[in-house]
């Protein structure tokens, strides 16, 4: 590919991200640890909605394994909205005949 041929593009490029990050914004993922026990609701601008905690998994005495389960359901809401992402990535990469894997996708 003719690196000048993508600057050719870079406008259209970068009126494609602008909509996709517009429209991610509305993207919302579930991430969920522990046998739906801990869910954390994300968006796809990265920011959290809601947090839901079982009252089982909340013992005073053991924060640690409640800690684990929000890590677990964060990482989980991150690894869905990265798929999305990549989701949404692809066909403008295509569109653009820019070579796959180039933007890691």
């Amino acid at each position: 590919m003719n690196p000048l041929d993508l600057f050719k593009n870079l406008k259209e490029l970068q009126q494609s991200f602008g909509s996709m990050q517009e429209n991610m914004k509305n993207i919302i993922v579930t991430g969920t640890a522990g046998g739906d026990m801990v869910s954390i609701e994300m968006n796809g601008a990265f920011e959290i909605q809601k947090i839901s905690i079982a009252k089982e998994v909340v013992n005073p005495d053991d924060t640690q394994m409640l800690e684990d389960l929000i890590t677990a359901a964060f990482t989980n809401a991150m690894t869905k909205i990265k798929e999305k992402m990549k989701e949404t990535i692809s066909p403008i990469a295509n569109n653009l005949n820019i070579p796959p894997g180039s933007m890691g996708t």
